[in-house]
């Protein structure tokens, strides 16, 4: 029952300055294990939602990293950097305004499904090397592209020269390249200069716990019915616990996971699999 009480999945808040993996490292220490992971990067200038799994509970990463993202973000136009976000170096600079219905319309142009360019200063690989590899290294590559889908952009905040919005996204949305495309759209430059994370999915940054809360025991561990949509069955007898702790495929139809108990303790999660069910975690 010990370890089955440090599998869990954790709501983070991330402070800004710090990396996904600072974050991560703090959980581990907390928790004193190893196996923790991470859903949802955010570079050290981005804060929200950081969803952390413990122990077991990394093997649900690929169920998880499908959802869709909410942030709200302020970017500055006028400038350019090569990170596409205000600490990187400027390369190009000007002095243009704009109306406030200009941006609006800029904003709306890009709802829907577009063509986005990933940014140079990221970690998608391109013939084996992460990009920002190139990048330090000062190496031309052809930056790929995919489509991506802005469900929702409204303006915020129009002050100046610095813009604040706020947008749902599909995943693999870069905030900074939409941003950029957005200034480009206006016949400028635009910089990011803050991003929050709101919602990952359906965790929101209300219900996320700071460092401090964590390290001060005042956060909750959420287990599998907390997040996901699962049907409990309970095994009754041992030749049937056999059959499933061996991690056996089922002959079960089902199109949601099935989590199998034996005497109050979770066995194993089972997902859908070509008609049958086929084990995800072995607890």
């Amino acid at each position: 029952m010990l370890k089955q009480m440090n599998n869990g999945l954790l709501v983070v808040n991330k402070p800004k300055g710090m990396t996904s993996r600072d974050v991560v490292n703090k959980v581990c220490r907390k928790f004193n294990t190893k196996s923790v992971g991470h859903i949802g990067t955010l570079d050290p200038l981005a804060e929200g939602v950081l969803i952390c799994l413990i122990g077991k509970y990394t093997k649900l990463a690929n169920v998880l990293v499908e959802h869709n993202k909410e942030y709200i973000t302020s970017f500055k136009l006028g400038i350019l950097t090569d990170t596409l976000d205000i600490t990187g170096n400027v390369l190009k600079e000007e002095k243009k305004e704009f109306s406030k219905d200009e941006i609006i319309n800029a904003l709306n142009h890009f709802k829907g499904k577009y063509n986005q360019e990933v940014p140079i200063y990221s970690a998608v690989k391109v013939n084996g090397k992460k990009l920002y590899e190139y990048a330090r290294n000062n190496i031309d590559v052809k930056l790929p592209s995919k489509i991506v889908n802005i469900y929702e952009i409204q303006l915020i905040d129009n002050k100046d020269d610095i813009i604040t919005i706020k947008c749902k996204v599909s995943k693999g949305t870069y905030i900074r390249s939409l941003i950029r495309d957005i200034g480009s759209y206006l016949g400028t430059y635009a910089t990011m200069t803050s991003l929050v994370r709101t919602t990952l999915g359906n965790f929101n940054i209300d219900e996320a716990y700071t460092l401090d809360d964590i390290e001060n025991n005042n956060y909750k561990l959420l287990k599998l019915t907390d997040f996901l949509d699962v049907t409990i069955k309970k095994i009754n007898n041992k030749e049937d616990y056999k059959h499933i702790k061996n991690g056996n495929v089922m002959n079960i139809k089902s199109n949601k996971y099935i989590l199998f108990t034996y005497e109050d303790e979770n066995i194993a999660l089972y997902e859908p699999f070509d008609n049958k069910i086929k084990p995800l975690i072995m607890f």
